[in-house]
């Protein structure tokens, strides 16, 4: 049995990796950490509340006593580290909490990890890393960092001290960046969803600059794959780039949502860009594909409507979610830029 303990499990990412795994695999015990903030959401977890393999603790990975009461308790020997806060549009009204959580956090836990003589510390990434491309070209994971918002800049600080204690103290460590995820249960702040809810809603649809910042896109089940993947096979100390090479205009994104709803193209509505709007990201995934073997296994177009589809069956879920706080936010970010 692996104990691992995984954190940010009741996000985006980490709720469908655990959801994804457990339901395959008898020989994980997984204790899930998060804080619960805006972004995690317990409902993601039904599947696996009741395994017998699956524990939660609710709590902050910034909390040093916490955290080396789980690895204690629970005898941890493996840690995926899923916790951050990811959202670049947020990062930019305000900053400090992502350097809180993505950089003292993980910092929190390579210290408690060391300690407990972890086996594998799996720090979950981004190609936000890496900053912007241009026209042509790839990520690599020879690509230097460069990152250019608050939130990529806490992520390339955390990749950085994992590295850092992979060659001072030879900690087993190893990292993955992926390109953007998109798939059930993904909070509405992001673009997919953001798009879908709106256009159900028959609200204005804000593309930001002139909708041609491309991005790369994978379903987040494969990501998920592509972890456990790196979990159990990856090399110590290297990183692990996970791409599906789909290369997508933003508006190419959001017609295509429009079209599977049968909604007009006249609910997109252009707004004034975001400060320092990376113009382009593209992966380069022959090294986890040659190495490990892995390949991305939905096609963008058959996800995309797996996608939309969970939207319009869920509308209960993401109905309370836009309910509450997310409207303080939502104004906060597009008022001023749209028009209705």
């Amino acid at each position: 049995m692996k104990n691992i303990l995984v954190t940010g499990g009741a996000g985006f990412i980490g709720s469908n990796y655990i959801n994804t795994v457990l339901s395959q695999r008898d020989d994980y015990f997984i204790v899930n950490l998060d804080k619960l903030t805006y972004a995690g959401n317990l409902e993601n977890l039904k599947p696996v509340e009741n395994k017998k393999n699956y524990v939660f603790v609710k709590g902050d990975i910034c909390n040093r006593e916490l955290v080396e009461y789980i690895f204690e308790r629970y005898k941890i020997k493996y840690v995926i580290n899923f916790a951050a806060e990811s959202h670049v549009d947020r990062s930019i009204l305000g900053s400090a909490i992502f350097y809180q959580t993505n950089v003292i956090g993980t910092n929190v836990l390579l210290e408690t990890a060391r300690q407990y003589q972890v086996e594998k510390f799996l720090q979950v990434s981004t190609d936000e890393v890496y900053g912007s491309l241009g026209a042509t070209g790839l990520f690599t994971e020879s690509t230097p960092i460069s990152p250019n918002s608050p939130y990529s800049s806490s992520k390339a600080g955390a990749d950085m001290m994992v590295q850092a204690f992979y060659h001072t103290y030879g900690m087993p460590v190893v990292t993955t960046r992926c390109s953007n995820n998109y798939g059930p249960l993904q909070f509405p702040e992001k673009l997919i969803p953001l798009m879908i809810i709106n256009a159900l809603n028959n609200k204005k649809l804000p593309v930001y600059g002139d909708g041609m910042n491309v991005r790369d896109w994978i379903y987040v089940i494969d990501h998920n794959i592509a972890i456990d993947k790196v979990f159990n096979e990856g090399r110590t100390g290297e990183v692990y780039n996970i791409g599906a090479s789909n290369e997508k205009p933003n508006i190419e994104i959001v017609k295509l949502v429009l079209s599977i709803l049968g909604k007009g193209e006249d609910l997109i509505e252009y707004v004034k860009d975001r400060p320092g709007h990376d113009r382009r990201y593209a992966i380069d995934s022959t090294k986890i594909q040659s190495e490990l073997g892995w390949k991305p296994k939905f096609s963008f177009d058959e996800a995309i409507k797996q996608t939309v589809e969970w939207y319009l069956s869920n509308k209960e879920w993401w109905g309370r979610i836009i309910s509450g706080e997310y409207q303080k936010y939502y104004s906060d970010q597009y008022s001023g830029r749209i028009k209705g």
